[in-house]
């Protein structure tokens, strides 16, 4: 029986239970001719070419649970308690450094990882930079010589509809591989301070958290990290952090052990026609400057509220998670060229020198809420059978 024909008959038997799932049958079948489309055995070639670099990770924490003040003397409880959970990491030097999340190993005394030919070995946190939910763990003692770290590809180039793969402990059932393709690129969820996911239907589940996204050259084009779900298991809508945004933050982890992100100072918001009426702004395209912090890189310059920053150094600026994405990933004590429409109407550009991102500060958040936004529960993909 071909791929094809598997792929419809699984489907087929969800989609004549009412009228909404007959969708299903069209979307296993261009899943399907996608896959004939391919040589036959090329799937099989790029996971078996990567699932050697993508590793299971176990962890334990140590945790203070509370007493419940009706029943805890009579039923103990309270002080620390033991957790466990299960993620998953991705290969990437020789020497046994690991890319994860870093909601993985979050408070973690106890790191195990689990090879692909089942051997088990300690790790320790290199680098943990929460605010983009990555982390580096290293392997300790003696670490096998037949490592083998997953080649980088370019996030950048993914396309829409682009058939992708994602290798991970998904559900704690031990390391998979399931298809999918590029659903969506440059999606913001709230659940980090810093965000561009890749939004894939690829089977993402708890346990998948830090797994590979791999494109079919065999490349890592993202982190797998969250679902969103309203039971918190698999809805065909998974996140991945991509590549562009992963590498230059785990090479700071590696060297420095931390993230340097550059410092504007500025309250951010989209522009969209409805804020543009409401605020009587000159344009419907860019990002608002709904606050400008004082003393600030961003009031040096001469920025004030009202301003719509447009473009970063001559490159187009549509929304505040590529503003904040893009300033972030520039050098402290950089400076760069802002395009800004002012409110009058007039343009100029705006030369700031970046600060560096304190540690403490929150990063630009967007200061104007959209008028509607559906409520989506948004899951971090950590542990099995986690929500």
């Amino acid at each position: 029986m071909s791929i094809r024909q598997h792929l419809l008959i699984a489907f087929t038997a969800v989609g004549f239970l009412s009228a909404p799932h007959l969708t299903g049958v069209a979307y296993a079948d261009s899943h399907a001719q996608a896959a004939l489309a391919l040589d036959s055995n090329a799937i099989s070639d790029v996971a078996e070419k990567t699932v050697d670099s993508v590793v299971n990770i176990s962890t334990e924490a140590v945790v203070e649970s509370e007493v419940d003040p009706f029943f805890g003397d009579f039923f103990g409880g309270g002080g620390p308690q033991k957790m466990e959970g299960k993620g998953s990491g991705v290969i990437v030097t020789a020497n046994g450094r690991i890319l994860t999340n870093a909601h993985v190993v979050k408070g973690a005394t106890d790191i195990s990882v689990t090879l692909q030919d089942g051997s088990e070995l300690k790790a320790k946190v290199v680098g943990v930079d929460p605010r983009a939910d990555l982390a580096v763990i290293q392997l300790e003692g003696k670490v096998p010589g037949n490592l083998k770290p997953i080649p980088w590809g370019d996030s950048a180039s993914l396309r829409l509809g682009e058939i992708v793969l994602a290798i991970g402990d998904g559900l704690g059932v031990g390391k998979s591989v399931s298809m999918g393709i590029v659903s969506a690129k440059g999606r913001g969820l709230r659940i980090a301070e810093y965000e561009d996911f890749i939004q894939t239907d690829a089977a993402i589940n708890p346990g998948n958290s830090g797994g590979a996204l791999v494109n079919l050259k065999g490349e890592l084009v993202g982190i797998n990290t969250a679902i969103a779900s309203r039971s918190g298991g698999y809805s065909g809508i998974g996140f991945a952090i991509p590549t562009n945004m992963a590498k230059p933050i785990m090479e700071m982890l590696m060297k420095d052990g931390k993230v340097s992100r550059g410092y504007l100072g500025v309250g951010i918001a989209t522009v969209n026609s409805q804020l543009a009426t409401e605020y009587s702004l000159p344009t419907q395209k860019g990002v608002l400057v709904a606050s400008v912090e004082d003393g600030s890189p961003a009031e040096k310059a001469g920025l004030i509220a009202g301003d719509v920053i447009t473009a970063i150094n001559g490159n187009a600026i549509r929304t505040d998670d590529q503003l904040k994405n893009t300033i972030a990933m520039i050098h402290p004590t950089s400076s760069v060229d802002l395009d800004v429409v002012h409110k009058d109407g007039k343009t100029s550009t705006v030369k700031a020198k970046l600060a560096e991102l304190p540690e403490q500060h929150d990063a630009m958040q967007p200061q104007i809420a959209p008028t509607q936004q559906k409520s989506r529960k948004t899951s971090r993909t950590r542990g099995a059978f986690q929500p």
